[in-house]
């Protein structure tokens, strides 16, 4: 899209243009975080929820804090016509429906891992191959704060892993300033993630006798996500993700290794400049109070990211906290807000919610 259209669309919003939004895969906790989302989005109407399992079944009964929603889940195999196609599906799904999804929509936003990567090649490598290689190119990766400058008209929009979005997040800064980059030195990063991640299936290892309590590293080596980070950060990092007990959040904390010093001045030039006119990004590094460090907790329910830093010039070593909720910034609202900057809409419509605090296990 070029910078007149770019300015049309959005000219086309501010004159309250409404777009009509479905969700394929409703009863799935994701799915359920972007009917939150979209019916409350002054800009979106949602005219369809899609469910095999729960077919003519209310949304509130899969989703009880949207009992107040006047919509009932359909089969997803009678798509409506819609301007804007959500899939919240397992993977495999949308590469598979992805010609279906685009005779009834004129934009798609994927939140699997179906068109994440940029390279069949790589789905070859991190997944079981690709199914609809020829998208691949016609994706765009969703995370505005790493790819918003090619966001605006895209009809394919492909979900970021939460694990990823927030290792990344975390790391870009450095990236932008020279400080990393494919020669720098070792990053070792180790997140720890909520249940949810799961999804709303589970299984035995998901069920609360066997997660309560535990810090259990379910990916030790070789986690898929990987290869976002690598594609979209040029870097290899060493990668272990840990389930503990929580709902809702990812927490990554990143050990680097510079070849060259950094100073405590340079870190907060380089996270400031990466992130001060970002509208979701918060720097929390140190100051007072019990939450000095990004917390999960404290970003639950929210689109926001929290991102902070510690120097350990003794072992020549930055350490490097990032938190989200991996159903919010890690997936549903990842999805609003990169549609929102596709179709020319505030960034920020229909993800406004601050959060709560005190709040209990997110």
């Amino acid at each position: 899209m070029s910078a007149d259209d770019a300015a049309g669309s959005a000219a086309d919003a501010n004159s309250g243009e409404t777009y009509t939004a479905s969700v394929v895969g409703g009863t799935g906790f994701t799915g359920g975080e972007l009917l939150r989302i979209l019916s409350g989005h002054p800009e979106f109407e949602v005219v369809q929820a899609t469910s095999r399992s729960a077919d003519n079944m209310t949304v509130g009964r899969s989703h009880p804090n949207l009992r107040g929603l006047d919509l009932r889940f359909s089969d997803p195999d009678d798509l409506e016509s819609v301007d804007v196609l959500f899939s919240a599906t397992p993977h495999g799904v949308s590469m598979g429906r992805i010609d279906e999804y685009f005779e009834a929509a004129d934009t798609v936003v994927d939140l699997s891992a179906d068109f994440r990567l940029p390279e069949a090649a790589l789905y070859d490598e991190w997944y079981d191959g690709h199914e609809s290689p020829e998208y691949l190119e016609r994706a765009e990766y969703a995370l505005p704060e790493l790819n918003r400058e090619n966001l605006p008209g895209a009809d394919l929009i492909a979900g970021g892993g939460c694990n990823a979005t927030a290792t990344m997040l975390g790391l870009k800064p450095l990236v932008d300033a020279g400080a990393l980059g494919p020669d720098a030195g070792e990053v070792v990063v180790d997140v720890k993630v909520g249940s949810s991640e799961g999804g709303a299936g589970g299984g035995a290892a998901s069920s609360h006798p066997e997660r309560s309590g535990v810090v259990r590293p379910y990916a030790p080596t070789s986690h898929r996500h990987e290869a976002e980070i690598g594609a979209y950060l040029g870097l290899d990092v060493s990668f272990t993700v840990h389930a503990v007990e929580m709902v809702r959040g990812a927490s990554a904390t990143c050990h680097v290794f510079p070849d060259e010093p950094v100073s405590k001045a340079d870190l907060w030039q380089a996270y400031r400049g990466a992130y001060a006119d970002e509208p979701f990004m918060r720097i929390v590094s140190g100051g007072g109070g019990v939450y000095r460090s990004p917390e999960p907790k404290a970003v639950a329910g929210t689109n926001h990211g929290e991102v902070g830093f510690e120097l350990d010039p003794g072992n020549r070593r930055i350490v490097v906290f990032s938190a989200i909720d991996n159903m919010m910034k890690g997936s549903a609202g990842q999805a609003v807000h990169a549609a929102n900057v596709a179709l020319g809409l505030p960034e920020d419509a229909g993800l406004e919610f601050q959060g709560l605090h005190p709040v209990g296990s997110p």
